[in-house]
């Protein structure tokens, strides 16, 4: 079996936001996976730094208005899309006045990464799940790009295992050198339970969580590790490979990577 349709869920792409690994990586290869003939789906969070405007963001009502609760707070989730023509590709952004108002991504102006970065990457990960069930698009593939999508994987395998959207759907972790510094606290394993994820899948998350941690962790989970950048932390390559987990080294941009890329989605069916 190949995987026809892929779902990239990624915390940047250019040109909503400035040239990064991340962003250049997932503005290129789902477009070079299109093109190569899979269906595809995007999306990203609708950090406040994003003009509408100038990009053409509108929301898409019929999606929008689900709740989504967090640490016994509720949550509303709007859905937003805009589309980049020259790639004839359509973008979907899951926004929240709580959560992606600011004028900032994951740090404000002097560098001070958000307290609430951990609720953010929750609720961006169900936000995007919950909508897929809306679209009733079945994804072969989930491949996630940046820290913000780490849960990904977990939820996939647990809470939202047995949904018909997702039971047969596979899920990798691209790996980046995004590290963040300030650790999420203890209580960030309480956050992520929903029915389904019990204590024994979140016994790695104790004390405070760190970027390692949490690749790892995602890295579990997940049906196959692709090294996007050149230079990653070697304890997450490590961890990959005392554990066996199916793993493609650093292939190139997005351009030379497509074909091992595509070729990687489709060994998972094997």
């Amino acid at each position: 079996m190949s995987a026809k349709r892929v779902l990239f869920i990624t915390q940047e792409i250019s040109p909503y936001l400035p040239d990064s690994p991340i962003s250049t990586n997932c503005r290129q290869l789902p477009q070079a996976i299109q093109e190569a003939g899979r269906e595809i789906r995007t999306f990203m969070p609708k950090f406040g730094n994003i003009n509408e405007r100038r990009n053409q963001l509108h929301e898409v009502i019929r999606l929008s208005g689900m709740n989504l609760i967090i640490d016994d707070t509720d949550h509303p989730l709007i859905i937003k899309v805009a589309s980049i023509q020259a790639a004839r590709m359509q973008v979907y952004f899951i926004d929240n006045e709580d959560f992606f108002n600011r004028k900032f991504t994951t740090s404000d102006d002097e560098g001070n990464e958000f307290e609430d970065n951990d609720e953010r990457s929750i609720f961006y990960v169900r936000g995007v799940l919950e909508t897929i069930k809306k679209l009733r698009w079945i994804p072969d593939v989930i491949h996630c790009h940046g820290w913000m999508t780490a849960l990904t994987p977990l939820y996939i395998k647990t809470a939202f295992a047995d949904d018909p959207c997702f039971k047969d759907t596979k899920v990798v972790y691209s790996l980046y050198n995004d590290d963040f510094k300030q650790s999420f606290t203890e209580k960030f394993a309480t956050k992520l339970k929903l029915k389904g994820i019990s204590g024994n899948h979140l016994k790695d998350f104790k004390g405070d969580i760190d970027y390692v941690t949490l690749s790892t962790f995602a890295s579990k989970y997940a049906d196959g590790v692709i090294q996007s950048e050149e230079t990653v932390n070697p304890e997450i390559l490590n961890y990959i490979k005392e554990n066996k987990i199916k793993f493609l080294p650093y292939q190139g941009e997005a351009k030379e990577a497509v074909a091992p890329i595509a070729e990687f989605y489709d060994s998972l069916y094997v």
